[in-house]
């Protein structure tokens, strides 16, 4: 037996991170009772998102484009790169921090338990960037958590193999923390205070 319309849209509810049964079901309700036509702009704006946003052939952020706003950018400092898990971890920085150079986005972080190995992450798309030529820093911008660690690990080996210098930020980023939850004035003062990465 099929499930009604109702219960196929509180289950697709379902699939945003922090949404049980219940916030699915409020949700629905939601924009049943009282928000049809916000419910028909969310459908819209989804089903337009799934279809034409993609990732940049450079830095992996999300982009509606072949090459993102921020890679495609002049003005920005060819010679730094900073290396974040997400693109909210990208956002983060861009708001809190006065940096002017490119990212690159794992889309991820190292975890062999659950199948994350550096292919995943697009670190042979990094190792090609960083053999470019152009990058002298490569800024070590991931969570400081035992899967975040191990990550800028092997990324510190990977850029100094390259002749390209490891920095880490700062931490007064809260161990076990995520960079997308850490206000501003805790992220800004330790991305302006990164120090490089030691052997």
């Amino acid at each position: 037996m099929t499930a009604s319309l109702l219960e196929q849209l509180i289950d697709a509810l379902r699939v945003l991170p922090g949404v049980g049964h219940k916030s699915a079901q409020r949700m629905a309700y939601h924009l049943l009772e009282r928000q049809r036509e916000g419910g028909r702009r969310l459908a819209a704006a989804l089903a337009a998102a799934m279809e034409r946003v993609g990732h940049c052939r450079r830095c992996r952020d999300f982009s509606e484009a072949e090459v993102c706003a921020i890679c495609a950018s002049p003005a920005r400092d060819a010679h730094l790169l900073c290396a974040v898990e997400t693109p909210a971890d990208r956002l983060a920085i861009e708001q809190a921090t006065g940096y002017r150079g490119l990212y690159f986005v794992l889309q991820g972080r190292l975890s062999p338990l659950d199948g994350i190995g550096p292919a995943e992450l697009g670190l042979d798309l990094l190792a090609q960037r960083l053999e470019e030529g152009g990058v002298r820093e490569l800024i070590v911008a991931t969570n400081p958590t035992v899967e975040g660690e191990a990550t800028a690990h092997y990324l510190a080996q990977l850029a100094r193999a390259r002749g390209v210098r490891p920095s880490r930020l700062a931490h007064g980023v809260p161990l076990g923390g995520e960079l997308e939850y850490v206000d501003r004035g805790t992220l800004s003062h330790a991305f302006g205070s990164r120090s490089e990465m030691q052997e």
